[in-house]
This record gives structure tokens, C-alpha cells and sequence, in this order.
């Protein structure tokens, strides 16, 4: 019975529906605030540092020595929407858009991906907890589906071993997805504040970035349920070996 085509598939259908339009909800919510300059006329990368002073968080000129103390290197990248901040190297990579731009989009962005970098800085238990399980989660979510089905191949016994030992490691990939939330919703709130008391967006800009920023999360919520009933589904069909 193979993994990806089952009657079980209708399990997915609302976290897949919900996929969806957090994608469309994101781009749409971006497209329409990356068209909206600052009054400030600050660019993301600018406000990135702002923020990174005002957090107490020291600015590594050289991104090669991101990883000194509570520092945080600045980098500027190719991509659409790829920003990301890098706590192995201690960097905060935006894209060109959002590393240059002027944007209330591309503000809310580059504050959200500082939030990380204060998180990282401050020791926020969540992300720290996310970093150290990271590897086991990534080598989860790899193995998982491929032990899967080939435990649905195999002989009785250890085909039902490969399958409960696939079960395990998706639980990790999952618990790794459900934990990012807290991550992201504290980035976003990090974001807010500092944005607010920074003075770098008029309250009619603040509002905007802050749905820029809820669409984005969005995305993460919908990562999160896909994740909780594939799970589910993996469960209900280790049942029927």
C-alpha cells in the first residue's frame, strides 16, 4: 500500500487548503507592501543595524567573524523573500529587496529576521532548544518516508519495525515544525516593538508591516499542520501492517 496514495490522503486536505492560501496570503500581503516606501526613507539593512544597536547586539563588519561574542554580521543575498538569519554563523542574510529596499514590506521583514538574531543573542529558550535538536529532526525528516515505504515491502516483522522506527523519526521532524512557532511568533512581536519604539514606521506604516508579518506566520502554521497529520496518517496506516 503505497505511502502517498491511500484513502488516508483525505487527512491532508484541510492542512494542504490551508497551504495554499497561506502562499497566496504571503505573496499578495508582500506584493501589495513592497510597493509602499517608509516615511523615514530608511532601507532594511539600515534598520537591521538600528535595531541590532538598540538591542545591545554589536555589528560584525565582517561576516566571517559573525560568530565572536553577541555579535551579528549583515549579508545581502540573491532570491526572492529567501532572508534568513544563519545562528550557526551568526549572520543575518537578506535579500537585495529587502536589504535595500525601502518598503514598509521589506522593513517588517529585515526587523523580523533581527528578532532572531535577539533571540540568538538574548538566549531565547525556544530557539535554543530548536538549534540543538535541529541535526536529529533534519536526518528524521530525510529517513522517514523512504523507511516507510520500504517497510511496507518487507516481511511482516521487520517491515512493521522499519515502519514504527520511521513513525519515531517523523515525530522528530514534527516536534522540530511545532516549534518554530513560538520562534517565529516572538521574532514578529521582537519586530513590532522594536519598529514601534524605534520610531522607524509612522503607526499607519506599523500596521501594514504588522500584516506582512502575520501572513508570513501564517506559512509556518500551515508548515506545522501538514506536518501534525502526516504524522497522524503514518500512524493510522503502521495500524492496517
Amino acid at each position: 500500500m503505497p505511502l502517498f496514495f491511500d484513502p488516508t490522503m483525505v487527512l491532508l486536505l484541510p492542512a494542504i487548503a490551508l497551504a495554499v492560501w497561506a502562499q497566496y496570503k504571503v505573496k499578495s500581503t508582500y506584493a501589495k507592501f513592497a510597493q509602499v516606501p517608509n516615511t523615514r526613507g530608511m532601507t532594511g539593512a539600515e534598520v537591521a543595524r538600528a535595531i541590532l544597536a538598540d538591542a545591545g547586539v554589536s555589528l560584525s563588519q565582517d561576516s566571517r567573524d559573525g560568530g565572536r561574542g553577541q555579535s551579528c554580521g549583515i549579508e545581502c543575498i540573491g532570491g526572492h523573500l529567501t532572508d534568513h538569519y544563519d545562528p550557526r554563523a551568526r549572520v543575518l542574510r537578506l535579500s537585495e529587496e529587502v536589504h535595500d529596499g525601502t518598503s514598509i514590506a521589506a522593513l517588517g521583514i529585515a526587523a523580523h529576521e533581527v528578532g532572531h538574531a535577539v533571540q540568538h543573542a538574548k538566549m531565547y529558550g525556544p530557539l535554543a532548544l530548536r538549534n540543538v535538536i535541529y541535526p536529529v529532526c533534519s536526518i528524521g525528516s530525510t529517513l522517514a518516508f523512504p523507511l516507510f515505504i520500504i517497510g511496507m515491502f518487507l516481511p511482516a516483522g521487520l517491515g512493521l519495525l522499519a515502519i514504527k522506527a520511521a513513525v519515531v523519526l517523523f515525530s522528530l521532524a514534527v516536534v522540530f515544525t511545532v516549534l518554530t512557532l513560538p520562534v517565529e511568533f516572538d521574532a514578529s512581536r521582537r519586530a513590532v516593538r522594536a519598529l514601534a519604539s524605534g520610531g522607524y514606521l509612522t503607526n499607519d506604516e506599523l500596521a501594514g508591516a504588522k500584516k506582512v508579518l502575520r501572513a508570513a506566520a501564517m506559512t509556518y502554521v500551515a508548515a506545522a499542520a501538514m506536518a501534525v497529520m502526516e504524522l497522524l496518517r503514518m500512524v493510522f496506516l503502521s495500524q492496517r501492517r
